[in-house]
């Protein structure tokens, strides 16, 4: 079996509505795709052979939606397993999910927030650990987006990091979703990103939300990214390097010769940014070069 390939530079979201739409011009302007895999798992026919071509020639990840890893629910090991079987099929070496739960004496439908306590710390480590060791590879979390913090103790900072030391997690890093928690729970954006360990960030998204009211966002997917999000994707790469991003578009879906305009806007970031690092330290090194002179 061929290796599983790294994703980096800038990334799509597939749907299967998107795939009449694809070209060889397209899949060119595209780094990589990520996919949910209970989306596909089920299908076969047309759709699993098209996903089985693309994945053979073209970089993926996954982003699932249903593992709901902060429930009280006992874990999902049958999803786990067949999640491990998509990924080793597809030769995906991702795989990524939600800080959040889902789930509760049945599916919700719904993304909620884990409490930020000590206690639930301990609670969804513990259950990512368990998903690991069947996964056979770090999980990937990403952060969420929130309209309430009940039984708060740790502000949304300190949790998400107490999570990914105490567990061993990886993280994907949503910066949309930070501006998003941000308005509606008033903090400022940049700081939090700043204190994010840099190691563990895998890959990251960004997105476009609603605007329901001055101090409420709802985080969509279905709108345009507006240029506070634009700088905080461009301030996350410089306090942590660039990192793989992935534009998410999951309702009023443009044409895809649009899409790929943001896909590539984020390309320009990420050049941009990696081409001051490099000047900046290549001016150190001449600076220090002089006064060793």
């Amino acid at each position: 079996m061929p290796a599983s390939r790294k994703i980096e530079g800038a990334g799509l979201g597939l749907r299967r509505e998107m795939l009449p739409e694809l070209n060889d011009e397209i899949l060119a302007q595209v780094d990589f795709w990520e996919v949910a895999p209970e989306n596909w798992i089920p299908l076969g026919g047309k759709f699993a052979r098209q996903l089985a071509e693309l994945t053979h020639s073209h970089s993926f990840s996954t982003h699932g939606l249903s593992l709901s890893i902060g429930s009280s629910d006992p874990l999902d090991i049958d999803l786990l397993k067949r999640i491990k079987a998509f990924l080793k099929q597809h030769q995906i070496s991702l795989y990524s999910e939600h800080l959040s739960f889902c789930s509760h004496q049945g599916h919700m439908y719904d993304l909620m927030p884990i409490p930020f306590t000590e206690e639930a710390v301990k609670h969804v480590s513990k259950r990512i650990r368990q998903a690991q060791d069947i996964l056979e590879q770090p999980l990937v979390l990403e952060n969420v987006s929130y309209y309430l913090a009940p039984f708060q103790q740790l502000s949304e900072l300190d949790f998400i990091c107490a999570v990914l030391e105490e567990s061993g997690c990886k993280m994907l890093l949503d910066v949309n979703n930070v501006y998003v928690n941000s308005i509606n729970h008033n903090y400022v954006p940049k700081p939090f990103i700043q204190a994010l360990p840099s190691d563990a960030i895998v890959y990251g998204h960004i997105a476009g939300h609603y605007d329901e009211a001055d101090d409420l966002k709802v985080d969509t997917h279905g709108a345009d990214i507006i240029e506070p999000v634009w700088d905080l994707l461009k301030f996350a790469y410089d306090c942590h390097g660039v990192f793989p991003t992935l534009l998410e578009r999951d309702f009023n879906i443009p044409p895809l010769t649009e899409l790929v305009k943001d896909v590539e806007r984020i390309r320009h970031i990420q050049q941009a940014v990696e081409k001051a690092s490099a000047e900046f330290n290549c001016g150190r090194h001449l600076d220090t070069t002089v006064e060793r002179a």
